[in-house]
């Protein structure tokens, strides 16, 4: 079965019209010849230029049309251009998205079908890893544009269109994030935070730039991720959202970290989890149904190891393996191959290969870039100790896996 027949069975399953599932899922060329390099900001994407709906689309466009396009042709957004698209977010408004058309009006029934395949394919992400998702949530997108563009609707039913295509367009990302493909997830957290600003809910624009926050802090742009954080922090701060308040504290506190910034890396891991503690509120978004202390002490034990303090890493990390969702594979597998790591530089290496071995037969039921990275990193780790029997054991496990 390829990617469109299990996206159809996804919306057929959910009870989509058959006549939208037969609208043309394969991959549309949208447009003829590929440009030298490709600037997200660029043109009718500028930030600066009114938000409306066909700038909108144009930037859904640059998702469904970026497998196509070699990495190499994107171009980063960082620094001064990062910080414009942020701020233009915060600042401006969008243009209404309605549209009156012969084509058929957008239900409620409908609605509730494209949000509830986006939710199945994060679900199946959190315990399969992304590997095979990255192109079904591509074609999902594309499903979105076509309803934008073909469909009848007016101005209330497009919110609600939009807010399904800010959370598939930044789910979307992260699938190609975990994927290894970090200029792809970048496109599409962009186009997420248009689809969001169209949608009036702040709270998807912050979900938007907590994931270009992991984006940065990830591929060397820290100050980035704290920018992103903050700035996502300070328009939600006053909705009453604790979990999505620690969950951007996470964020912020991980670009403190790889800046050294102790301090404020403490202060912020504090406030988040003093937030998480507090419990959900009716105001926090669904799709942020991950958030817990496993999560809060996953994201502390990896700030102490970017700050040089494995032991108190490790301590955290291992809290979190306590308190995370079982169902939660691929966190898991992270935070023991994290844990590994904070183990050896700890000098107990012994402990460090247990729990690489937990995450490589994790990793072995996963389909992960990312994590599949971070194994290779604890390998690297073991290379001054590869002549004992633990560690060359776990080294040639890994080049079996090919990690």
């Amino acid at each position: 079965m390829n990617h469109i027949d299990k996206i159809r069975q996804f919306l057929t399953g959910l009870g989509t019209p058959a006549d939208l599932i037969t609208l043309p899922l394969p991959h549309r060329a949208v447009r003829t010849a590929e440009p030298e390099a490709y600037n997200p900001l660029g043109g009718d994407l500028d930030p600066t230029l009114p938000w409306t709906a066909d700038r909108m689309v144009a930037a859904l466009n640059q998702t469904v049309g970026g497998g196509n396009v070699e990495r190499r042709k994107f171009l980063s957004v960082s620094g001064l251009a990062l910080t414009a698209l942020v701020h233009q977010w915060g600042a401006e408004e969008a243009e209404p998205l309605e549209r009156a058309a012969k084509g058929g009006k957008v239900s409620t029934k409908l609605l509730s079908s494209l949000q509830g395949t986006t939710d199945e394919l994060r679900i199946t992400d959190a315990s399969a890893g992304s590997g095979t998702l990255a192109e079904l949530g591509r074609t999902h997108i594309n499903f979105l544009k076509l309803i934008i563009e073909r469909s009848s609707y007016d101005s209330a039913t497009g919110r609600a269109l939009a807010a399904i295509v800010a959370d598939t367009t930044t789910q979307t990302g992260w699938f190609y994030f975990d994927a290894g493909k970090e200029d792809l997830a970048q496109a599409c957290f962009i186009a997420a935070l248009r689809a969001a600003k169209a949608s009036g809910d702040i709270r998807l624009g912050a979900g938007a730039l907590s994931y270009s926050a992991i984006h940065a802090y990830s591929t060397g742009s820290p100050k980035d991720a704290v920018m992103a954080a903050r700035a996502a922090r300070e328009k939600v701060k006053g909705i009453n959202a604790p979990a999505l308040e620690a969950m951007l504290l996470t964020r912020q506190a991980r670009g403190h970290s790889k800046l050294g910034e102790r301090q404020q890396a403490y202060q912020a891991l504090g406030e988040a989890a003093e937030l998480c503690a507090k419990g959900r509120s009716e105001h926090d978004p669904h799709w942020l149904y991950w958030i817990n202390a496993g999560e809060i002490h996953g994201q502390a034990g990896s700030c102490y190891l970017d700050l040089d303090d494995p032991q108190r890493a490790a301590a955290s990390l291992s809290r979190a393996q306590d308190a995370l969702n079982p169902a939660d594979l691929r966190t898991r597998g992270l935070v023991l191959s994290r844990t590994a790591t904070a183990h050896i530089r700890d000098g107990d290496a012994e402990a460090g290969v247990a729990a690489a071995h937990a995450a490589m037969d994790l990793a072995q039921r996963l389909d992960s870039a990312r994590l599949g990275s971070h194994l290779h990193s604890v390998v690297d780790e073991l290379q001054p100790l590869r002549h004992t029997s633990y560690a060359r054991d776990l080294i040639e496990r890994a080049n079996t896996m090919r990690v």
